[in-house]
């Protein structure tokens, strides 16, 4: 799992690169066209959320204490539900959350292992 943190921490960190420039330029559509729709702002909130969770997947890639998953979990499935909830007509958006999906879910996945290790162990 340790493998994992790190790549998705790196792979977390340059999507939210793309999703931050491309939630600018939706955002400034949005208030062109006047629409309504917040997508932009979304998805800036989804850019946000990624840089966080990816620095925390990287610093506590060795770690395998629970609340070091329950952080990622929180971040990612925000994440995901801000994103699938709000993309509109910024489709793009929903490619990302579910990214952030794929995630939090892996990170489900090592709470149960590193329960199953430490069960091992004793």
């Amino acid at each position: 799992m340790k493998t994992w943190k790190l790549i998705s921490g790196i792979l977390s960190i340059v999507l939210a690169a793309f999703v931050l420039f491309q939630s600018m330029a939706v955002g400034l559509g949005n208030s062109l066209s006047e629409n309504g729709e917040a997508s932009g702002s979304a998805g800036f909130l989804v850019a946000i959320l990624l840089i966080a969770a990816g620095i925390t997947a990287i610093v506590v890639r060795k770690s395998v204490k629970k609340g070091a998953h329950i952080a990622l979990i929180i971040m990612y499935g925000l994440a995901a539900i801000v994103g699938f909830t709000m993309a509109g007509s910024y489709e793009d958006l929903k490619i990302w959350a579910g990214w952030c999906l794929i995630c939090a879910i892996l990170a489900v996945v090592a709470i149960i292992k590193s329960k199953n290790i430490t069960e091992e162990d004793k």
